[in-house]
């Protein structure tokens, strides 16, 4: 059974087919990792609460944690406004970075300088 043909017709897909899906932990709003999804992917995690994914090295689908036992139960998806970005809320078990970090974001954080905060706006 395809995806829904009205979350499809709102889908804007790169020119390989895929949409980013950023994932979060739905509780905390932690932002675990950012892999890509096509249509199949999108319609077997709606449909099986699995997050389910395609992976552009290996051109193959993957269900997080089916080798890892790092699963990834689906609480939420939400597509952006412009409808070329999807947010995944998920119940995250274990890391969900293949290198065991807790998040892709945890290792190789960059140097911000910082500078002052902007003056408000007149209205």
């Amino acid at each position: 059974m395809p995806l829904d043909a009205e979350i499809a017709a709102r889908l804007k897909r790169d020119d390989d087919g895929l949409v980013p899906a950023i994932v979060q932990q739905h509780d905390t709003g932690e932002v675990l990792m950012l892999a890509w999804m096509d249509d199949e992917a999108l319609h077997r995690t709606l449909t099986t609460g699995r997050a389910t994914y395609w992976s552009r090295s290996r051109q193959e689908y993957w269900v997080k944690g089916d080798t890892s036992g790092h699963v990834q139960y689906v609480r939420e998806v939400a597509l952006d406004c412009d409808g070329d970005t999807l947010l995944v809320r998920v119940e995250q078990v274990g890391a969900a970075c293949h290198t065991g970090d807790r998040t892709c974001f945890d290792a190789d954080r960059l140097r911000v300088v910082q500078g002052a905060a902007p003056e408000p706006a007149e209205r």
